[in-house]
């Protein structure tokens, strides 16, 4: 290269980075696993600001609140928290800001800011995140023997104008504490009321926000130094609506979505809960909790009576040429333990081996990856990291990390072989985007591109909770799956060793990796088990299927009549689209979903028939043991008066209002008659017009229905599906439609006024 000239050096660059383009071309990330406060997270529900307030971040996990629409900007350097606003305050408009600080950094060199901030006389709040743990980097206790208390005293004498502590537990400190003059103690709830006082407070204030980090408080359940709350949530999933506003509330992960035949639910993944429980303030009467459940265990026989007669695969023989896998997937779901397992198997087999984890923030749901080379011996390996097209396995236990510009570059053609989870982990955007989906099918198509082809993939969190009731097991069903493939270069015998040594969980790792192997050997054993784990009844196949099925629904609903009237006016739509479109049904389809919606809205005595007409105690039952007591979480309209900018309170009934449900459900042949007391509210006058305007819309719409109008009339009989959730929700979502569907039917108008054309 040094007796190249200047023009055949940068020409040979430029070919060089054409390959690497063509090579990489279809690598383009089409999803990204962001790193998300956990569900329980002091951050997540400090960070939020009132209003037209802004924030800073500061170093530490609340760096990510910049990620997300919580109207804060900008970081420094940790000890630097609040000096970017001392130097703008004297040249802004604005008044007042809150500068995010974590009780770690706040003990490392953050109490030097907050006195520059108070010598300085700028209006400005810290928020003093305290979580009891250094949460970014492991969990460790924060030195030097911080308490709450004593950072309120700290502040005092630096001559703070107010001080607040909010906390998830405002009743837990000792009557003895010595607090500093004027400090007030305050409930979780209280927050933003609060912060909107320190933002008229002139000079520097400080809010202490005292909850324990989330994924510390699961770390010291797993070793029983925290004891388990006791209860789960649960949501019903038919009288959910899938509006998403308790994913919008409680800002977590582990509400994820559930895909049925009307339409996208929620569920709470039990494997991934933290108890926060904060879900439950949405505005949604789906919400029960329940105390001593336990999700479903795994079958003694599925735990002991492994398979034993499988085949026992060829493994690939280690050589000088170290063998390279890269186990890539989310944060906390036990990637960094697949990487460990594989480098103590090595070593137990003699072997060598070189492990490298690219966590960062991952154990706050972003992407991690364990980077594992193993040889002959260690004097084989000689760089651990696994670089471009350098992979022989990688085990994708995330469709969206395996999909990712990251780890397809590391995928050969001809050499990389892949084994990819295709469970859909929806990521934290889904909080805020209830329609959000996962690209998985191009993510799939990825992979296969990137490989050529030498591609498994596996459901396996749907194969983990059909075998033991969570998915936990997934990552090791992967593992056993590749070894049994013969993808994974060491002896089953220091593959188990290594689990056993891991010391957690050593029966169920052990079962997972013996039947990851078996489904690899018998994969038609799979179907059944995924079978077995479904309790919901098969979405309707046909469109008369799915048409019998909804008037059988509005009969129990109310009676036979409501349901004649639902079959006549799908009828007349299926009429008129056979004669004018006859290619199509895509119409007659929406309007049998969408006039359904409509009719079966779930008031009061709808919700009551859902709960006690047995489907839900049959699916309490499938998947929970142990449930001494269930409670409802209800905003009953005769009694919560609204607060939280207009929302009406939930209130919590316990098992005795079970009678009253049943009771309130044999009532709904009130409905619609002078002696609904019901009928009579805001929100059962507005989903009658609801219901009225939607049936004349279908009067024209099959009027003006032709091939041109077509697509027009079928986005105009879908708009219900925007139209989600309960009181003020429903109505927010109700407000969004108007515009679309004045719009809709103008256009509607002007293609059914214009003439036809010659073709």
């Amino acid at each position: 290269l040094l007796r190249l000239s200047p023009d055949e050096h940068l020409a040979r660059r430029v070919q060089a980075l054409a390959q690497a383009r063509q090579r990489n071309a279809g690598l383009e990330d089409l999803a990204v696993r962001t790193p998300y406060f956990c569900s329980g997270c002091p951050h997540n529900s400090s960070t939020r600001v009132p209003e037209g307030s802004r924030a800073y971040a500061g170093i530490g996990c609340h760096y990510m609140v910049q990620w997300m629409d919580r109207e804060t900007e900008g970081f420094t350097q940790m000890g630097g928290e609040g000096a970017n606003w001392i130097g703008e305050a004297p040249f802004s408009t604005r008044r007042h800001v809150f500068q995010n600080l974590g009780d770690g950094t706040y003990n490392h060199s953050g109490s030097l800011a907050l006195r520059f901030a108070r010598a300085s006389g700028v209006d400005i709040t810290y928020k003093i995140l305290f979580n009891d743990a250094v949460a970014m980097t492991g969990g460790q206790s924060v030195e030097g023997g911080l308490t709450v208390d004593r950072i309120a005293r700290q502040v005092a004498a630096e001559g703070v104008a107010r001080i607040a502590v909010v906390t998830d537990e405002p009743l837990k400190y000792p009557a003895d504490i010595g607090w500093p003059r004027g400090t007030t103690i305050h409930a979780r709830t209280d927050l933003d009321a609060i912060q909107r006082e320190l933002a008229e407070t002139c000079g520097t204030s400080v809010l202490i926000f005292d909850q324990t980090c989330a994924a510390e408080k699961r770390r010291r359940r797993k070793h029983g130094t925290m004891p388990d709350p006791g209860k789960r949530v649960f949501i019903n999933e038919r009288v959910c609506e899938g509006c998403g506003d308790c994913g919008v509330t409680s800002n977590c992960v582990s509400v994820q979505p559930l895909e049925t035949e009307f339409g996208r639910k929620r569920r709470i993944d039990q494997s991934s809960c933290n108890f926060d429980f904060s879900c439950m303030e949405g505005f949604c009467p789906s919400f029960v909790t329940l105390h001593g459940a336990r999700p479903k265990a795994a079958s003694p026989n599925i735990l002991q009576d492994l398979p034993s007669d499988l085949p026992t695969p060829i493994v690939p023989a280690l050589t000088a040429q170290p063998y390279a896998i890269l186990v890539a997937g989310t944060g906390g779901t036990g990637v960094v333990t697949l990487g460990a397992l594989l480098g103590m198997a090595a070593h137990l087999d003699g072997k060598g081996c070189g492990v490298i984890d690219m966590a960062g923030l991952a154990q706050k749901g972003g992407s991690v990856a364990s980077h594992v080379r193993l040889a002959a011996t260690p004097d084989d390996i000689h760089a651990i990291r696994i670089a471009s097209e350098d992979a022989d396995l990688v085990l994708g236990c995330d469709l969206m990390v395996a999909g990712s510009r990251k780890v397809l570059a590391t995928m050969r053609a001809g050499r990389t072989h892949v084994l990819a989870a295709t469970s859909e982990v929806l990521p934290g955007e889904f909080t805020r985007q209830p329609d959000y989906k996962m690209p998985t099918h191009r993510l799939m198509d990825a992979i296969r591109h990137a490989s050529d082809d030498n591609v498994r993939f596996l459901d396996a969190d749907a194969l983990s909770n059909a075998l033991f009731g969570q998915t936990m097991a997934a990552n090791m069903l992967l593992l056993g799956h590749a070894w049994q493939s013969g993808l994974v270069p060491l002896s089953e015998s220091a593959l188990h060793r290594a689990i056993v040594l891991n010391g957690e969980a050593v029966t169920l790792n052990l079962a997972a990796f013996a039947w990851g192997r078996r489904i690899a050997a018998e994969p038609e054993s799979v179907a059944p088990l995924l079978d077995a784990a479904s309790p919901r009844s098969p979405k309707a196949q046909t469109l008369d299927e799915l048409i019998a099925r909804r008037a059988a629904i509005l009969s129990e609903y109310q009676n036979e009549a409501y349901a004649d009237r639902y079959r006549a006016a799908v009828a007349g739509i299926a009429q008129a689209e056979n004669t004018r479109t006859p290619v199509h049904t895509e119409l007659t389809e929406a309007v049998a979903r969408y006039l359904f919606k409509l009719m079966a809205i779930k008031d009061e005595y709808e919700v009551a028939r859902l709960y006690t007409d047995g489907e839900f105690a049959k699916t309490i039952g499938a998947q929970f043991d142990g449930v001494t007591r269930l409670e409802f979480h209800f905003a009953p309209p005769l009694l919560s008066r609204s607060q939280n900018g207009g929302r009406p309170r939930k209130w919590t009934f316990g098992p005795w209002m079970h009678p009253l449900l049943r009771g309130l459900a044999a009532m709904r042949w009130l409905r619609g008659t002078p002696f609904d007391l019901f009928g009579r509210t805001q929100d059962r006058r507005a989903e009658r017009a609801d219901l009225a305007e939607y049936e004349g819309m279908l009067a024209e719409i099959a009027a003006r229905l032709d091939k041109d109008t077509h697509a027009t009339c079928v986005a105009l009989a879908s708009l219900p599906e925007k139209i989600r959730g309960y009181g003020v929700v429903r109505a927010e979502h109700r407000a969004t439609v108007a515009p679309e569907r004045q719009r809709l039917l103008a256009r509607l108008r002007a293609d059914a006024a214009a003439p036809l054309t010659a073709e």
